[in-house]
């Protein structure tokens, strides 16, 4: 076994340092402050992800790992058509695109293959991912129309929540309606027609609102990939007395979506096709959910929160049956009039309860937390096989039944050993027990449980007023699936997959100047890999990889209204350390990406030039370099090739309550692969959107 990168004392010197070049910059520090009074705005309670002290510059945080907030501001500025048009700027994460408007979620963190899912996407503090226990989570994405903030955060901090945190977790804060109504419409290239309606009403003494979020949006589609959106939101509370306050909210979403699996094959694609390679495969989309939060003010020092969810995701996939002899020939995709109905739904419900405290410990001032979480998930699969002239109907030939119920306790406290450091020990508790019926097998069932133990430690350090060091290492891990851990109704004995992460970092200002860089190690091992030494099993923990690299991130205010952002995600190393791939990089993994924006301000105007910068990546963990020419079946393997995509916004603020905005995206028209499945994906071609919001 090669020893780990932090203890090769050449790459940890360089980490190190590297991670710490800002800090000479500290001695020059002035001690001017920038302080942001926290008025207690008219919103429901919540479960905080990220949490900022209230009166302290805007670097200084609870959380002892990497942190990325991403105001309304600066979403409206990107004028994005998903979410992850906002995260591909973020540094650390790489998305694995698959049409414009980002129906799935597909991203992965330092280093994790953006094709799996190892990281935990929430929606105001709850998962949204259909079945993070029983799998797939991948079925349900939140729409970005109903996105008030966004958070990531990477490192030790992500201990709080769970499971699935290996790279770390990406929460959406929704909007909270403001008094009044805000009309936004937008249309684009691709016939593409978007209108939003923000209503809120708020009682004159701030202690209770009421409003609403609706969306509709209607696009013929890059490459004829259409879509039909419509996504409601309701939100309310209230101050029930000075200790108690409640929140609800109740969202609908649907979407019909004319997309597949399927992509172009490499001659056409290399032509410059831009058809859609499924024409009549259709995805078909809808979730109801309901969330419940109670904040009850115990005493001075002592908080309550209580959340209770549930959600019920159903995702209906209609796709044809292939010719492959006759796609070979004609070199596109040839189907027959056989089509099946991959049709899922999942349905969760939960109960979160939060014990914050403020007090003494161990002769120190600290602030404990303690959680408690129950979980219940259930999945309905069937498979529906169908023809062409009965296309939504047919024989159920499979037809399955996969549940999970998981309890999670954590404790976590952070410490202020003196002025400027404060250390965070805590630990959490994750078990959890999966069950599988085939009901087109006569009930025939299997059943597993598992528990995890998850330490972890972190710290921060004020260097200056304008400065903060901060590290810490844990044990995060990913349940293995349903359909996994229960392989032929057999108990495969699998634990989790699991990560030791180590990080260190600096985040600061100084004056006109904002950066942050962090080095970090991820040691992800105990994976599930195809095979076993029992002839029972036929899965086994065995696959372990290796992830370690450096984020970088700065802010720069030029003057003449011009200012710069960037950030930098360099991961050298994103390997496997054992099995029959052992010493490939992982797929979807580049080593290199990259983000500039520069901004300039003039009076009511607003303009913005970013590049996205993403470098090769494989497409398999076998790291095969050529695409497939034919219609072969499986996973595409290849070498997917280095883009660069340029986008301009800009945004004229007419007066106080009407503002107009365009953009240009992919501005050089870069024809470039965003990923493979059955085919190519290609990246959207050049577009144009024109806007508008009112508030009135």
């Amino acid at each position: 076994m090669s020893a780990s990168p932090f203890l090769r004392p050449s790459l940890l010197a360089t980490a190190i340092a590297m991670a710490l070049l800002p800090a000479s910059i500290m001695a020059e520090e002035d001690t001017d402050q920038e302080t942001n009074a926290t008025e207690r705005s008219v919103s429901a309670p919540r479960i905080e992800v990220i949490r900022v002290f209230g009166t302290r510059n805007a670097h200084r945080h609870d959380e002892t790992g990497t942190v990325v907030v991403l105001d309304r501001d600066y979403i409206e500025q990107l004028q994005p058509l998903s979410t992850e048009d906002v995260l591909r700027r973020v540094p650390g994460i790489n998305i694995k695109g698959e049409e414009e408007t980002s129906i799935v979620s597909n991203f992965g963190i330092r280093g994790l293959s953006a094709s799996e899912s190892k990281s935990l996407v929430l929606e105001d503090g709850v998962p949204v991912a259909p079945g993070l226990f029983i799998g797939n989570d991948r079925y349900f994405n939140p729409r970005i129309q109903r996105v008030e903030r966004v958070e990531i955060l990477k490192g030790s901090a992500s201990l709080r929540y769970g499971p699935s945190t290996i790279g770390g977790v990406v929460n959406y804060q929704t909007k909270t309606p403001d008094h009044g109504v805000l009309l936004t419409g937008r249309v684009g290239s691709f016939n593409m027609r978007e209108v939003n309606v923000e209503a809120g009403k708020h009682s004159d003494n701030s202690d209770a609102f009421a409003g609403v979020v609706l969306s509709h949006a209607r696009s013929d589609g890059f490459m004829d990939k259409a879509y039909d959106m419509t996504d409601l939101m309701v939100k309310a509370g209230m101050s029930l007395s000075p200790d108690h306050r409640v929140g609800v909210k109740f969202s609908w979403y649907e979407n019909d979506a004319n997309i597949s699996y399927r992509g172009l094959l490499l001659d056409d694609y290399l032509a410059g096709a831009t058809y859609n390679p499924a024409p009549d495969d259709y995805y078909l989309q809808d979730r109801v959910s309901f969330d419940l939060n109670h904040e009850w003010l115990v005493s001075p020092n002592t908080t309550l929160k209580t959340l209770l969810y549930w959600s019920d995701v159903s995702r209906d996939y209609w796709r044809y049956n292939v010719d492959t002899a006759a796609s070979n020939q004609a070199g596109r995709w040839v189907y027959t009039d056989a089509l099946t109905g991959n049709n899922r739904s999942f349905e969760r419900f939960g109960i979160e309860t939060r014990l914050n405290v403020h007090h003494d410990l161990f002769g120190f001032d600290a602030n404990s937390e303690l959680g408690l979480r129950y979980m219940q998930e259930e999945s309905d699969d069937r498979r529906i096989r169908a023809t062409r002239d009965a296309d939504r109907t047919g024989t159920n030939d499979r037809h399955i039944v996969d549940s999970a119920e998981s309890y999670a306790a954590y404790v976590q406290s952070r410490m202020y050993i003196t002025d400027r450091l404060a250390v965070t020990p805590g630990v959490r508790i994750e078990s959890y027990q999966q069950e599988r019926v085939v009901l087109t097998q006569n009930n025939a069932s299997a059943k597993t449980t598992n528990t995890e133990v998850l330490p972890g430690i972190g710290a921060t350090y004020e260097l200056s007023a304008g400065a903060e060091l901060y590290g810490g290492v844990y044990r995060a891990f990913s349940p293995a699936s349903n359909g996994v851990a229960l392989d032929g109704l057999t108990d495969q004995q699998l634990d989790g997959e699991r990560a030791i992460n180590y990080e260190i970092g600096v985040r600061g200002r100084k004056g006109d100047m904002t950066y942050e860089v962090a080095a970090f190690y991820m040691d992800f091992s105990n994976q599930v890999v195809t095979g076993n030494s029992d002839p029972n099993l036929s899965q086994s923990n065995a696959g372990k990889t290796e992830h370690y690299g450096m984020e970088f991130a700065l802010g720069y205010v030029l003057g003449g209204g011009f200012s710069l952002d960037s950030n930098a995600t360099w991961i050298p190393t994103s390997e496997f350390k054992s099995g029959e791939f052992r010493g490939n990089r992982l797929p979807y993994a580049p080593e290199w990406m990259a983000n500039v924006a520069l901004t300039h301000r003039y009076d009511r105007l607003t303009t913005s030039l970013t590049a996205h910068y993403r470098g090769e990546q494989f497409g398999t963990p076998d790291n095969v370099e050529q695409i497939p020419t034919g219609a072969a079946g499986g996973i595409w393997s290849g070498l997917l090739p280095s883009y660069t995509v340029l986008d301009l916004m800009a945004q004229y603020q007419v007066n106080d309550g009407f503002s107009v905005f365009g953009s240009i995206k992919n501005l050089t028209d870069e024809r470039y692969i965003s990923g493979l499945r059955q085919g190519i994906y290609v990246g959207p071609e050049r577009s144009f959107e024109i806007g508008f919001r009112y508030r009135f």
